[in-house]
């Protein structure tokens, strides 16, 4: 599995059946590097999303347009993409799982919002934000978790799919801190590794990681945290 951050949220998960983006925000993002773009969208089978929000929907509309994946959300945020020229749009909800092929997507709980205010000044409710746990074939499961704060039945999360590697917002004000993130890993997880996301992005949030990383110190998991555009290997 490769795994590649593209700043704030969003990532590039490659295996050998499968070429997914979760929360493509490229267009706005001042952590993604536009250059990239193509090699962000190559080879594309699948845009998961966990919220509405528009720093995680982001260029969907137009990279389902341009590449034809599947964009998978929950069913409001879904339903709304499909009336805004998504073609292949697929659903699921809190405690469901989807099957695609060489792996399947269960949507589990986040504290956060998901309305979003488009261009038209109008207020869209988009269903609830979300955590998204990856199970692969023959590959370690991922459990990119969403803008979250944190809450005690991510055990739950531990228990039912024992997710081998964490996508973790860490950078305060919209979501939990590197403190309050670390304390999530440490106490309710077993990860192998984690790597933050959602810091370095927007002055408002925290710029890096160092909190994050010293309260994970001596936890024995490995914590990546790749410059923007930059790949992890599991």
């Amino acid at each position: 599995m490769k795994i590649t951050w593209l700043g704030h949220s969003a990532f590039r998960i490659e295996t050998a059946k499968a070429k997914i983006l979760i929360d493509p925000f490229f267009t706005g993002n001042p952590a993604f590097d536009e250059s990239t773009r193509r090699d962000a969208t190559a080879g594309l089978t699948h845009v998961l999303l966990t919220h509405g929000h528009g720093d995680h929907v982001g260029d969907t509309l137009a990279i389902a347009g341009e590449t034809g994946a599947t964009v998978f959300a929950n069913a409001d945020l879904a339903a709304w993409l499909g009336s805004k020229g998504a073609a292949n749009v697929d659903m699921g909800n809190t405690g469901g799982t989807v099957h695609f092929d060489g792996f399947s997507v269960t949507f589990v709980n986040a504290l956060h919002s998901s309305a979003q205010i488009t261009e038209d000044g109008v207020s869209h409710s988009l269903g609830s934000a979300n955590g998204l746990v990856l199970h692969f074939e023959d590959e370690p499961t991922l459990y990119h978790m969403g803008d979250t704060d944190i809450f005690s039945d991510m055990a739950l999360v531990q228990e039912l799919h024992q997710p081998d590697i964490g996508l973790v917002p860490i950078g305060d004000r919209f979501t939990m801190g590197g403190a309050v993130a670390a304390l999530a890993c440490r106490r309710y997880f077993k990860f192998g590794t984690v790597i933050p996301c959602h810091y370095g992005s927007f002055g408002v949030l925290d710029q890096t990681a160092d909190t994050f990383v010293a309260a994970m110190d001596g936890v024995g998991t490995t914590v990546e945290v790749p410059k923007v555009g930059d790949a992890v290997s599991r």
